[in-house]
């Protein structure tokens, strides 16, 4: 697959960023090997776990490895028919009595690149000790990470390994995320989504390797918006989150970006608009979810300028708009949680050109350390029962 087209050559600070955007359809083809190759041991694992009527499961992650709790807990909630919760590692560690305050068995899904940055570990032992009992599920992309090292060998955990290659070396993840998503999806969504991770891999393909990218992406970013938007609904949601969280990394905080639903930015987010904002509305392929995304698309569209909205659809309507509507080729009917891996390298790709057009060295847009690819500066404190 070639880099996508039009981004940053490989000498100005972005290799590593090019590279990984680039390389997630061959990297999704390898997670559906690895899972399926796994199968066998992870049902050993899971299935007894959700057989039963009580458990809890919680995903969690810090920064975009909560964001892939967040898109997967809607569909994941469905297919187990269990309750399911995306809480950051973040919050656990902060608050674990709050996090945890049901002492049910519970299943932790750990979703961490690296495995390494201080909350990973913590909210495993944290898990630990305030529940009486916990079975972990780790995903990672860090096989010497000490989260994966601590976990090889326990009785109550299994370790989910990801290709090598999507332990991103860039600062921002992007492989990471989509691969420990998609991981977690055909680890615990059940045979509803064994053919999907092809499907994914077809479309990014077609997006990455067409000169439409140059006339949409290029075109959003050229308009050097100083504010950007990304709305979602249900397992969008969490697709606009980690959206914004790219450009924001990615820019080194230059340009602003923020994340709603499509229902609830009008109640009070919508105050970040004025005539320099962009705005990404990602649309549902559920029939009814996808009609609020439509309402606010034709309402915005309304009050900015023209080819300030731009929406991102695999429905039959993908073209209606021409250049403010970029198509998902291919994923028609695909469930919105297995949409949102295929719909983020548009996030990835405006990001990536918007460090470009500021001369942001993207593999590293903090060359002065303020903010670190794993996290620094955090000191655990003990929790006494």
């Amino acid at each position: 697959m070639t880099t996508p087209s039009g981004a940053l050559s490989l000498d100005d600070g972005a290799a590593h960023t090019v590279r990984e955007i680039a390389q997630q359809p061959a990297l999704w083809r390898e997670v559906d090997r690895m899972v399926a190759a796994s199968r066998e041991s992870l049902d050993a694992f899971v299935r007894p776990l959700v057989a039963r009527g009580d458990l809890r499961v919680v995903l969690t992650g810090a920064g975009t490895s909560a964001f892939a709790g967040q898109v997967l807990q809607p569909a994941l909630a469905r297919r187990l028919g269990r309750r399911v919760d995306a809480v950051p590692t973040t919050d656990l560690v902060a608050d674990p009595r709050g996090a945890l305050a049901e002492d049910v068995p519970t299943l932790l899904v750990s979703f961490a690149r690296s495995g390494d940055s201080p909350e990973s570990v913590a909210a495993t032992a944290l898990a630990d000790q305030v529940l009486t009992e916990v079975h972990h599920l780790v995903i990672t992309c860090n096989e010497q990470g000490r989260l994966a090292r601590e976990h090889a060998e326990l009785p109550k955990s299994h370790v989910l390994l990801m290709p090598a290659a999507s332990n991103d070396r860039g600062f921002a993840m992007t492989s990471s995320f989509t691969c420990m998503t998609l991981a977690a999806l055909l680890a615990l969504g059940g045979s509803a989504y064994d053919k999907v991770a092809e499907r994914l891999a077809q479309a990014v393909e077609s997006i990455c390797e067409s000169d439409a990218v140059d006339r949409t992406v290029g075109a959003l970013v050229a308009r050097a918006p100083e504010r950007i938007v990304f709305l979602g609904s249900g397992p969008l949601k969490g697709l606009a989150e980690e959206s914004a969280l790219k450009v924001l990394e990615l820019t080194g905080g230059r340009l602003m970006a923020v994340s709603e639903t499509s229902l609830g930015f009008r109640h009070g987010p919508k105050a970040v608009l004025n005539d320099r904002s962009a705005v990404v509305v990602y649309m549902s392929n559920d029939p009814y979810t996808r009609k609020y995304d439509q309402d606010i698309s034709a309402e915005l569209r309304g009050n900015l300028p023209a080819g300030s909205v731009v929406t991102v659809s695999a429905g039959p309507d993908a073209g209606a708009d021409g250049d403010d509507a970029w198509p998902l080729p291919g994923l028609d009917g695909v469930e919105d949680v297995a949409l949102a891996l295929s719909a983020v390298v548009y996030a990835q790709l405006i990001a990536l050109r918007s460090a470009q057009a500021r001369g942001l060295r993207a593999d590293n847009p903090f060359p002065s350390g303020e903010v670190n690819r794993v996290v620094q500066g955090v000191t655990l404190h003990s929790l006494h029962n």
